[in-house]
């Protein structure tokens, strides 16, 4: 029997098929298991029971307010590396643990983008778990682990690494799975501006987002306009990059390197570029580095950008939540006597160690000089609506002096400034203090003050007789802030001032902040 020439080549092409098929269907296994990596078991026992359902979940239906979130920001996690930011998966369990035993819950994105418009805290403590990168330790062992304390998290992609550098990077087979298990929101951490370019002719190199960059062939740099096309580009192509895989749109950016606009570029044009550029497309932006204290709340909402805990493989557990303790927002209600809290006090300017430099037990920095330290200044960034009263003493004629900054942190701090014969009021601006009031004050080596801190102004009395009242120069979350004290001293043959009294309480009506959630 014979065949024609179009049978035969039908036979010829099943025959080829048959060959090939077994072939294909290998590679294929082969190239989804290098997609799709086998995960690890979390370490050590399972959790007892309901430990879990206290740790997070899904979001609860009944919110009730509370503190602000804290933002955690790690990187990867895994085993026998030698980098600092990678956790291993045991102290990453017990870092998990420790926060569901604490009472803490984790946020969805949506409920943290939430909240940074204005919404309540979900919850009286929660937390927020970001992980920098989009490395392929989230999917090995983060996941199981997350999955075993009922807790979610949000991974930030560099969007041309997916499925490059296997295994570092997670592949996007991974990243489905991932998003399907509903314990994973994942956000933009740029296309392909995870990187560090040169800046100048010389070669240094700084952040490829945040910089204009040395356009060697042409022996210049970058045009603003330049940088506004190549920026604007990057980020749409990553948002593209995630949403044509069917995962929701990101509602939140994180700075590569931490480093923000202002900080890298300089340029007050670039800068400003940047933070217009991310504020069309996102939410906020994340950092783990800041200018001035940004914890998730009104300010850092105001600013658009919020600043991070970074957890890296020297966290211990007592210390992680040591600094969630820390960074917790509280209210002016909650802080009475900021004097008996000394590990809640953080100086500056090279304050010695102990607040006896303010109280007068010492030890002090010289015989002349100059101390000073803030109070909480993470859990009170969205203070208002406070009241702050102090008695110094030991003042000397045109020797030392004493302060208390109100609204410490905001883009309008005010500093009360006392000494033996006169009061001032300064605003920092532009990063100088420029004196914007002054009252003269029956000489005295003690004065009382109170302060006063609403909304739209700051009112000061001293000795129950002198006011001064002042507009606030900001408002809303760019003008919230707590307390910092200093303390001066200009003659060697003189005593330093000392404060006999320092409280803090709320005043008379709500902040408009909703402070009063610690």
């Amino acid at each position: 029997m014979t065949h024609s020439a179009p049978t035969r080549a039908l036979l010829g092409l099943l025959a080829v098929a048959m060959v090939c098929v077994p072939f294909y269907g290998a590679w294929r296994y082969d190239e989804f298991h290098r997609s799709l990596a086998a995960q690890e078991a979390p370490p050590g026992p399972e959790p007892g029971p309901g430990r879990g359902a206290a740790a997070g979940g899904p979001p609860s239906e009944g919110r009730t307010d509370g503190a602000a979130p804290v933002v955690l920001a790690y990187h990867d996690i895994g085993r026998d590396s030698r980098s600092r930011y990678t956790v291993t998966p045991e102290a990453f369990d017990a870092q998990l643990a420790a926060l569901a035993a604490a009472g803490y819950r984790t946020l969805s994105s949506e409920e943290f983008a939430a909240y940074l418009r204005g919404g309540r805290a979900p919850g009286p403590r929660s937390v927020f778990l970001t992980f920098d990168d989009g490395a392929h330790g989230l999917w090995v062992h983060a996941d199981r682990i997350l999955a075993r304390h009922g807790m979610r998290a949000a991974a930030f992609l560099i969007t041309r690494a997916v499925g490059s550098h296997r295994p570092y990077y997670l592949s996007w087979e991974e990243i489905g799975r991932m998003a399907r298990s509903g314990r994973w929101d994942f956000e933009n951490h740029t296309h392909d501006l995870h990187r560090r370019e040169a800046v100048d002719a010389a070669g240094r190199t700084s952040s490829a987002l945040a910089s204009r960059l040395w356009l060697a062939g042409e022996e210049r740099r970058e045009t603003a306009e330049e940088y506004r096309r190549r920026v604007e580009a990057d980020l749409d192509r990553s948002i593209g990059d995630i949403t044509r895989r069917g995962l929701p749109r990101p509602r939140l950016f994180a700075y590569p390197f931490s480093e923000t606009s202002g900080r890298a570029s300089r340029s007050p044009v670039t800068d400003r570029m940047l933070r217009t550029a991310l504020a069309e497309r996102f939410v906020a932006a994340l950092t783990n580095s800041s200018g001035r204290p940004l914890p998730a709340g009104r300010r850092a909402a105001a600013a658009g950008e919020v600043q991070r805990v970074e957890v890296t493989a020297g966290t211990g557990v007592r210390e992680l939540l040591a600094e969630v303790r820390r960074w917790t927002a509280v209210s002016p209600a909650d802080c009475p006597a900021p004097f008996t809290e000394q590990e809640f006090w953080r100086p500056n300017d090279g304050v010695p160690a102990g607040l006896g430099v303010f109280t007068g037990a010492g030890p002090y920095p010289g015989r002349t000089g100059y101390a000073g330290a803030a109070y909480r200044p993470m859990a009170s960034a969205d203070w208002t609506g406070y009241g702050v009263g102090f008695r110094v003493t030991g003042l000397r004629e045109s020797e030392n002096s004493a302060g208390v900054i109100v609204r410490d942190g905001s883009l309008g701090p005010l500093e009360v400034s006392l000494s033996f014969s006169y009061v001032r009021l300064r605003e920092l601006r532009g990063g100088r203090w420029h004196e914007i009031g002054r009252r003269t004050l029956t000489d005295a080596g003690e004065h009382r003050v109170r302060i006063t801190v609403e909304r739209d102004r700051t009112v000061v009395a001293v000795d129950g007789r002198t006011r001064i009242e002042q507009a606030t120069r900001v408002t809303g979350g760019d003008a919230t802030g707590g307390i910092a004290v200093s303390v001066r001293n200009g003659d060697p043959e003189g005593g330093w001032p000392r404060f006999t009294s320092l409280t803090v309480r709320p005043s008379a009506g709500p902040g408009e902040d909703g402070v009063r959630r610690g």
